[in-house]
């Protein structure tokens, strides 16, 4: 999770070699929104590596 140059919240998967594999996509202005996506792709991949 971190701030984009417009302050608004963001996440993004990498894999252990540093690429970036996934990201919301969209900025969002509360933390809790990243999340709830955060929480959203592990429920729906469940076989992802959590690392």
């Amino acid at each position: 999770m971190y701030h984009d140059a417009a302050g608004e919240y963001r996440w993004r998967l990498r894999h252990r070699n540093g690429n970036i594999l996934l990201d919301g996509g969209e900025g969002y202005t509360i933390r809790s929104a990243v999340r709830d996506g955060i929480e959203s792709l592990k429920r729906n991949a469940p076989n992802a590596d959590q690392k």
